[in-house]
């Protein structure tokens, strides 16, 4: 058989390095907004990082306001109430990172279904900071807009 040098990835690896580079570059998040007050959501698509830049670095609970959104948003007052990373982790509240840790969960936990009586198990969960990374951030209407 024969071996590949190190130093010199293959064509399946190239692929998969551009396409990281790619992404990277470009965020794409949706955003789902619910109206608590009317029990309805709609699901928005963002892909202009300039327009998802005020909600980075921020913790879940946090208050932000929809100018930066659109005109459609103008006056709105948003609630940072969760999200999913690109591999489908959920932000835990408490957790003061933005990336992935493994947590040990029992009974009571939110993101956490016993399975069992008195069973624990770690389950990788993401931090409660909003960053490009996220691909589904869930935002709450506090206040409305001054057109509506």
């Amino acid at each position: 058989f024969w071996l590949k040098p190190l130093n010199c990835p293959s064509s399946s690896n190239k692929v998969r390095l551009l396409s990281h580079l790619f992404f990277a570059f470009f965020v794409i998040m949706k955003l789902m907004i619910a109206n608590p007050a009317t029990g309805q959501h709609k699901v928005v698509e963002m892909d202009d990082d300039n327009k998802l830049r005020p909600f980075f670095d921020k913790r879940m609970a946090s208050e932000v306001e929809g100018d930066c959104l659109g005109e459609e948003w103008k006056g709105y007052i948003f609630r940072i109430s969760g999200g999913n990373d690109k591999q489908g982790f959920p932000m835990k509240q408490g957790v003061l990172t933005n990336n992935r840790v493994r947590l040990l969960f029992k009974k009571g936990m939110s993101c956490f279904r016993e399975r069992r009586k008195g069973c624990r198990k770690r389950k990788s969960v993401r931090g409660c900071i909003v960053g490009p990374d996220l691909a589904v951030m869930n935002l709450l209407i506090v206040k409305k807009g001054d057109a509506d």
